[in-house]
């Protein structure tokens, strides 16, 4: 498995050594001990799976404490364009965001800790994406901040994307305090 670091501290992109052959393809998605070397020790208690249509944006939500989650995220199927913002208060890159694309063709997985926003845009139809999460879903701890704040500056690529309406009324990143 090949790791990269980002310029937002914590942040970490996995590329997975994948085997083919005559069959198709093999690869190890997730690996408890490989893993804890590169400095995920956080045990999953959760996993989720989406599907959207393309140009759908989902988030930026995250779960405030004492039910945050880090997630381990990759594309099952399709594509999208993942986007994280630093939710830190004492972080150097708070408000600070950071995108990548993963799809099923490069199968990179994204390590978010707790302590940042997310979301993603869909670039293909029917897209498959898969979450493991370090904490259960708790309705209550839910939040998020507008996925196009304009102080923000995130370009997601999408001239009319497919929002829901719980996405369309979250606050903007200046009128939110963050609980981390």
């Amino acid at each position: 498995m090949e790791i990269k670091t980002t310029p937002i501290e914590g942040l970490l992109i996995l590329t997975p050594k994948v085997f083919y052959d005559s069959r198709g393809y093999f690869f190890e998605s997730y690996n408890k001990i490989k893993f804890k070397e590169v400095g995920i020790t956080d045990e999953f208690l959760q996993d989720n799976q989406s599907l959207s249509h393309k140009n759908a944006v989902r988030g930026l939500h995250f779960q405030s404490p004492p039910f945050d989650q880090g997630k381990l995220i990759r594309v099952v199927k399709g594509a999208v364009l993942d986007v994280v913002v630093d939710i830190r208060k004492k972080s150097a890159t708070y408000g600070h965001h950071f995108a990548i694309e993963l799809s099923e063709e490069n199968k990179i997985q994204f390590w978010i800790p707790s302590g940042f926003a997310h979301g993603f845009a869909t670039l293909a139809d029917n897209t498959i994406f898969e979450y493991k999460c370090t904490n259960v879903y708790n309705k209550e701890s839910e939040n998020g901040i507008l996925w196009n704040d304009k102080t923000l500056s995130i370009n997601w690529g999408i001239s009319n994307p497919i929002i829901s309406e719980k996405d369309a009324l979250l606050p903007n990143f200046t009128e939110f305090n963050s609980p981390f």
